[in-house]
């Protein structure tokens, strides 16, 4: 805690990763800003998201060492020597199902990099899935509890262990389900020694953790569309790091050199991602509203955020709950030329048919009606098609618990090639497993959260 009246120095907080499956060349650019700025440095990767970790959680049934970011070391390898020689602290929820497996993965890559053992942290307490759970479960479930047995069960926990973990000395905080805004609040907590009731400045860091949680969405990626909104460098865009001062409000800006562009449009427009109520963006940590917020240009490809409000954290977590739901099949097939979209139609009638009554079958004609259709696919009843464009892709999906009966699907899709109608081609399928999931809320005070030392010698087994 801070104990004299200067006011900490202004921190940063470099973000290198807005989902599974990002860039892997992202995070050099920040981390050489990082460095270069020479002030307290924090990195975070956000990669986790409800679809993310339900596949992690599937890849864990199959391998207990997996079910962390499958990308972690490839994300990790360029920057961790430099993290750790500069004190860069890197924080993420890259953990997913398995925490304890990834900080295994991460103290193995420093070895094999001839680096010293880093303090690596892992974050507890969002994991419900256990035994001692499921009456809690049950109760806050009711009628939605799942009959089926329990895949997992996870909390969206707040800031609180992180910056517990950071201040005990952590160099990396490996999390599973936290809350994403929470990735930066936590170091602010760490360096800035707020207290946990000071809710203008944690809603106001919470707001910075907002903006940069989805990576390059706030420095022009998903902002781009050509002819309207131009933004240069799609290729090789920069990622934002944000400047936190002791109020909490923060400046969003690029490293020098990088594609982009950071504006008052594209944080405005990040700023109101996902915002249910502008006055009452709920997180496990504080009330944010943003309804008196002011953003502003400070230079180039540098915004300032100001004028968060924060109002007591909610008396309860958000929790989802997986259960195993079946087998998801889908397969597609094109057809070109004229009448493609009919003949494309009669493939997807004769499928139909042929599988009626099994299960829920959906079907769409990718880029005549897969955005607008529905579940029901009511094209098939006889939408005029006769505008369509003449290079189709049918898509067929459906879901069943029997692997083999689900199976069927593809089997369908794959003899169309001579069972016709004419002129199908390059027909490819997949199948999954699949979970089912749903939501509750469970008061926060029947959650225990913290963290744990890794033990460097379990990354030797």
């Amino acid at each position: 805690m801070q104990t004299d009246k200067t006011p900490p120095a202004a921190m940063l907080i470099g973000c290198a990763a807005g989902f599974s499956g990002d860039r892997v060349d992202a995070a050099a650019p920040v981390v050489q800003a990082l460095v270069a700025l020479q002030q307290p440095a924090f990195l975070i990767f956000e990669t986790l998201a409800e679809r993310t970790l339900a596949l992690a959680q599937l890849a864990r049934r199959d391998d207990p060492e997996a079910g962390y970011e499958p990308l972690l070391v490839e994300l990790l390898r360029p920057v961790l020597a430099d993290c750790l020689a500069h004190r860069i602290r890197i924080v993420s929820n890259f953990g997913a199902a398995n925490p304890q497996g990834a900080a295994r993965a991460i103290a193995a890559l420093a070895r094999s990099l001839g680096l010293r053992a880093p303090r690596i942290a892992v974050v507890q307490g969002d994991d419900l899935s256990g035994p001692a759970h499921r009456p809690m479960l049950a109760q806050a479930l009711g009628a939605q509890m799942p009959e089926q047995p329990l895949v997992s069960a996870n909390a969206y926990i707040g800031a609180r262990p992180i910056a517990e973990a950071l201040q005990a000395g952590a160099d990396i905080v490996v999390c599973g389900r936290v809350a994403d805004p929470s990735l930066v609040l936590g170091p602010a907590m760490a360096h800035f020694g707020w207290a946990w009731d000071d809710w203008d400045r944690l809603a106001r860091a919470t707001m910075a953790g907002h903006l940069l949680e989805c990576g390059t969405q706030v420095s022009g990626g998903y902002f781009a569309d050509p002819g309207y909104k131009e933004v240069p460098g799609m290729d090789r865009l920069g990622y934002p790091i944000a400047e936190i001062d002791d109020s909490g409000n923060c400046s969003i800006f690029k490293p020098e050199g990088t594609g982009g562009c950071i504006t008052t449009a594209t944080v405005k427009e990040q700023l109101l991602y996902e915002i249910h109520d502008p006055c009452c963006y709920l997180t496990p940590d504080v009330v944010a509203d943003i309804s008196q917020a002011q953003v502003r240009a400070e230079g180039e490809n540098r915004v300032r955020l100001e004028g968060v409000i924060g109002h007591p954290r909610p008396e309860a977590l958000k929790v989802n709950t997986c259960y195993a739901s079946g087998w998801f099949a889908e397969a597609e097939i094109s057809y070109a030329g004229p009448r493609a979209a009919e003949r494309a139609r009669l493939a997807a009638q004769t499928v139909a048919q042929r599988l009626e009554g099994i299960a829920p079958l959906r079907s769409d004609l990718i880029g005549v009606t897969s955005v607008w259709g529905n579940d029901a696919s009511d094209w098939l009843a006889g939408a005029d098609l006769s505008a369509a464009s003449q290079d189709v892709r049918l898509r067929m999906a459906w879901q069943h618990a029997d692997k083999a009966t689900a199976a069927r699907l593809p089997r369908e899709i794959n003899a169309l090639y001579c069972c016709g109608p004419a002129g199908g081609g390059g027909v490819r399928s997949h199948m999954r497993q699949r979970l089912g999931m749903v939501s509750c809320l469970v008061p926060q005070a029947l959650i225990t959260t913290g963290f744990t030392w890794a033990a460097q010698e379990e990354a030797a087994a």
